[in-house]
């Protein structure tokens, strides 16, 4: 049921919806805590992220504060001392949802000048990437900044494989540009409800190139709340280059009762074919409510899976260190994580993590709140799962 994909394309990447059909969804294998002999390859470098959204007066904290692995190099905030482009000339009132748009289309660093106060900055419609705008292209709010759909509006929007955002290379989903950093923001009241084509992705929702967020915060975005195939309240991501990983950092979910998000899978995020690598961030209170999986049990609108994350696809790797994912709910499966890999390839690592009071769903074979494929390596150590 993929619309998400030009069919010019003709990708070979798994795209399918999952097939919840091939194991037995009441399976529970009930382990609560596991140490396992191997750990997940850590970065031999590494660099501090600074993190401006640690003790914020307007919401939860950006980030799990318990959280204390090493941040890769790559994974870590851009360089903003030289940007290309400013969003206001000092004042609040200079920061508009005009302004912002205009920049994020000119791509290259974006950085505001809003005035020594937090500031929001209400969007009526989504700011979109063109892709020859890069190749690098950084949003840093500096700490200071919200971005609000207004409940009606998905705020950013990237794809390789657009036409409308201009075509960079004859090979759309497998390119490495843009390469897209979105860090110190918080991402408020998106909503992508009224998306056909791309839909998902309720603030956020990308497509190639690469893409990364630090220091940064999602509250109370939602997506579509049915189907199979739809996902991810706060961010959506098809197509890495190279299969490369999205990394989050120092960034939360929700974070507190009052400020989840909400989509029919995927409450935090969502993604097909692609792998992640999250660090030292807090998905909580997110929501998955569609109904009756993917594909669809006869007589319902399909979802329902994933409360935090939801990964589906082929060959893909779900990596979590220092991260706290707590308090999430579904009604299918995996309150806390989903994930298939389609062709049994794929894997999970979780690193000094805590994976506690996820409600709801079913099918959870090798740990309690994950739903997976029996087969697949969950590598778990240092962390609690229960």
């Amino acid at each position: 049921m993929q619309r998400h994909l030009p069919w010019f394309m003709g990708l070979a990447l798994a795209l399918g919806g999952c097939d919840d059909g091939g194991v037995d969804p009441e399976t529970d294998g009930g382990r609560a805590r596991r140490d396992a002999g191997t750990t997940a390859p850590r970065d031999a470098g590494s660099v501090d992220a600074n993190n401006p959204l640690t003790n914020p007066d307007d919401g939860p904290p950006a980030g799990n504060p318990d959280g204390r692995c090493t941040i890769p190099v790559e994974a870590g905030p851009e360089d903003v001392s030289r940007p290309d482009r400013v969003v206001g000339t000092g004042t609040a009132a200079s920061c508009t949802a005009d302004a912002f748009i205009a920049a994020v289309a000119q791509g290259g660093v974006i950085v505001f000048d809003c005035g020594p106060e937090p500031v929001t900055i209400t969007l009526d419609r989504p700011a979109r990437i063109f892709n020859d705008t890069g190749p690098r292209i950084v949003i840093d709010g500096g700490g200071l900044v919200t971005l609000s759909g207004g409940g009606r509006t998905r705020i950013l929007y990237m794809n390789t494989c657009d036409e409308a955002q201009r075509w960079t290379t004859p090979h759309c989903q497998n390119q490495d540009h843009p390469q897209l950093t979105v860090q110190n923001l918080t991402f408020i009241d998106a909503d992508s409800r009224s998306e056909g084509e791309y839909d998902g992705g309720g603030a956020i929702w990308v497509r190639g190139g690469r893409f990364k967020i630090v220091n940064s915060r999602f509250f109370n975005n939602v997506c579509h709340d049915e189907g199979p195939d739809v996902g991810g309240a706060a961010v959506r991501v098809f197509s890495q280059y190279e299969d490369q990983p999205v990394y989050v950092v120092n960034s939360t979910f929700g974070g507190a009762e009052g400020f989840g998000n909400t989509c029919s899978n995927g409450g935090g995020v969502s993604s097909i074919g692609v792998s992640w690598t999250i660090l030292n961030s807090l998905f909580t209170h997110n929501r998955a409510v569609g109904r009756g999986g993917n594909p669809s049990m006869p007589g319902t609108p399909g979802g329902g899976s994933g409360g935090a994350i939801y990964n589906d696809g082929n060959t893909m790797t779900l990596s979590l260190c220092g991260t706290r994912i707590e308090d999430n709910e579904v009604v299918q499966h995996g309150s806390a994580i989903f994930f298939v890999s389609n062709d049994h390839s794929g894997d999970i690592r979780i690193d000094r993590s805590r994976i506690t009071n996820n409600r709801g769903g079913s099918w959870y074979t090798q740990y309690p709140q994950i739903s997976a494929h029996d087969d697949t390596p969950i590598v778990v150590t240092d962390s609690v799962v229960e």
